[in-house]
């Protein structure tokens, strides 16, 4: 007999166990999942391509945001990571892929850029490892990858490693465009994911409702030839962390 819920934590890994192991793609014991989509390089992945979104770089030329520090989360093989150090930023990259780190070593070994790349779970990191507070947390394309009970981990990373004044750039599935338009409650029915979630405009504003939104659109359509990537049928928004707001959510005193 098993009586050994005790914290949030115990209830978020048993919802994780409600999948199916082949739908993981966001433990650990996904990265080899990951491996696999990254081993053959030679595939024509849009954003295999080693250039930067535009999102991220009209937030750059905008001034909206500006160098500090910064931790980009399911970098894959460091294509905004890179766009980021050469641009001053100090980094951070974390992917649960060893064959992603390891493609974006190259890359940055390749460009001289100093990135900090850790190979793992980006929301088992303590506060202490996960290296924040940072002044920009980017994710494109993580966050539609994880189920709904796991969104409880990402507020979570926020909380602990976004500065005041911080912004999180975030790029994810748009309804309508691609990815699963299931409720959340009948993922869990069906054990799987179905390649990713698809989110509303509505949804991002309810789930991100303690940071302020800067600006939320769908990303730019770029031809092969452009030195960015985008692709329409994802959401690209900024958000940023009141200043007088510290980490955990609670106003200063």
């Amino acid at each position: 007999m098993d009586r050994n819920i005790r914290t949030i934590d115990d209830v978020l890994k048993l919802m994780d166990g409600l999948f199916a192991p082949e739908a993981d793609r966001w433990t650990a014991d996904g990265a080899g999942w990951w491996d696999g989509f990254y081993g053959d390089r030679s595939k024509p992945v849009p954003f295999f391509v080693a250039k930067p979104d535009e999102n991220l770089v009209s937030y750059l030329d905008r001034s909206l945001i500006t160098p500090g520090r910064a931790l980009d989360l399911g970098c894959g093989p460091g294509r905004n990571a890179l766009h980021l150090a050469s641009l001053g930023f100090q980094v951070d990259a974390v992917d649960l892929s060893p064959a992603a780190i390891s493609w974006a070593e190259e890359r940055a070994r390749e460009a001289g850029a100093d990135i900090r790349f850790r190979c793992g779970d980006a929301f088992a990191l303590t506060e202490a490892e996960s290296g924040g507070p940072y002044d920009l947390i980017h994710d494109s394309g993580c966050f539609h990858h994880l189920p709904p009970h796991r969104r409880i981990s990402y507020l979570a990373l926020l909380d602990r490693a976004l500065a005041p004044g911080g912004h999180l750039a975030l790029t994810c599935f748009a309804a309508g465009g691609m990815g699963s338009e299931l409720s959340d409650a009948e993922f869990y029915r069906q054990s799987g994911l179905h390649g990713g979630l698809a989110y509303t405009p509505e949804s991002l504003r309810r789930i991100f409702s303690d940071l302020t939104e800067v600006e939320l659109r769908r990303m730019h359509d770029e031809p092969p030839e452009s030195p960015y990537f985008g692709e329409p049928f994802l959401w690209t928004a900024l958000f940023r962390r009141d200043a007088q707001t510290p980490p955990g959510g609670s106003p200063a005193v």
